[in-house]
């Protein structure tokens, strides 16, 4: 998939990508506890993320293993002690599961011991040895194999006691091993499973309502002060002089909540956070602008990207411009390549030039979370 982190971590239009895969077993009915396996460096980031969405089905996250079988195993155990009529496990990296799904798989392995939803193949498979087609295959009796798969638990039990150590693919196939039915119901084309770039563009796409962005622009200037520090995108940057202003007058952040409003048509920073209104006295910024975002996601928007210029004489900014980026996408929660960041000066002309004052310019895109 590439992009550094984890596809399971990255947010697919502004959720990450293994909450979507939650959300639907946390709305269906027929599920009752949920436990989330991740790798040891995410456990903290995982569960800090299940809080967020409010995710209370999630009664276990445990670490996982080097193979995917060790890694059901370690669910199963954390289980233990719940009883069960069925245990249902499902991939991370299968975002756009259903509920109506999950709710013919667990009837399905309710009724028959064992369940797992597939698709008939649209092309003719070969067998291919050595670079040479060995044999066409009938694929009239073959099919892809999904998840979410569901088995009475003791099935499971005893199939990963007896063929557990075998590097596996899917559950449904140790539970073969044992010689036990599989059923299967029908699975669904929109269920992918995130494996390489394209598939990332094509989740995107089943998300999309036809809406398309939308677009803000902000705007920002403050006057400099003695005695007042200055800051700049959640920074706090050495200066002989500060911006003046009811809140910690950081112009930049202000410039993007603007933006943010505008993509939304809302009123300005002014008339959400008035300067008349003692409780935002020295306000830190970053914390309107998460309440912003805040806003902008209860209406079912999330930020695609940033871009911002900052037009400052002096001091010199562009040693504080990754901090200020990595500071905004954390506050956003967003990815640091969806913020962008400029300094410039205006060579000594008007009142950037002359040392009055910092102003800053803002362009936010927004999409519909889907």
């Amino acid at each position: 998939m590439g992009g550094g982190k984890p596809k399971q971590f990255r947010a697919l239009r502004g959720i990450p990508v293994f909450i979507r895969a939650i959300m639907p077993f946390q709305a269906a009915n027929c599920v009752k506890a949920i436990c989330v396996v991740v790798s040891e460096e995410y456990l903290h980031s995982a569960r800090e993320m299940i809080e967020k969405y409010h995710l209370d089905k999630v009664v276990r996250i445990v670490k996982g293993g080097h193979e995917r079988q060790h890694s059901v195993q370690s669910g199963l155990v954390a289980l233990e002690d719940r009883s069960a009529d069925i245990v249902v496990i499902h991939d991370g990296a299968r975002p756009l599961v259903t509920e109506a799904l999950i709710e013919d798989v667990v009837m399905a392995a309710y009724t028959h011991g064992a369940a797992v939803p597939v698709l008939p193949l649209p092309d003719t498979v070969k067998l291919v040895g050595e670079g040479t087609v060995v044999r066409s295959l009938a694929r009239s009796h073959l099919r892809l194999a999904q998840t979410p798969q569901a088995f009475h638990p003791s099935l499971l039990k005893e199939a990963y006691e007896r063929h557990g150590r075998h590097g596996a693919t899917d559950d449904a196939w140790l539970v073969e091993e044992c010689g036990y039915p599989v059923h299967t119901v029908e699975g669904r084309t929109d269920n992918l499973k995130l494996t390489c770039a394209e598939d990332w563009v094509v989740a995107d796409k089943l998300l999309d309502d036809g809406s398309g962005p939308r677009v803000g622009m902000g705007y920002d200037v403050h006057r400099l002060a003695a005695s007042r520090p200055l800051i700049l995108g959640g920074i706090r940057i050495p200066s002989d002089l500060g911006l003046d202003g009811h809140s910690d007058a950081d112009v930049l952040v202000h410039a993007v909540i603007d933006a943010m409003l505008g993509a939304l048509a809302l009123p300005d920073i002014g008339q959400q956070f008035p300067d008349s209104d003692p409780a935002y006295r020295g306000v830190d910024s970053c914390v309107l602008l998460d309440r912003t975002n805040q806003l902008l996601r209860r209406q079912g928007w999330y930020v695609s990207n940033v871009d911002c210029t900052l037009a400052a004489e002096s001091p010199r900014l562009s040693p504080f411009i990754a901090k200020m980026r990595a500071k905004l996408a954390g506050v956003l929660r967003v990815e640091e390549e969806q913020v962008g960041i400029k300094a410039t000066t205006t060579e000594g002309l008007g009142f950037v030039g002359q040392r009055e004052g910092i102003c800053a310019w803002s362009v936010v895109m927004i999409r519909q979370i889907g």
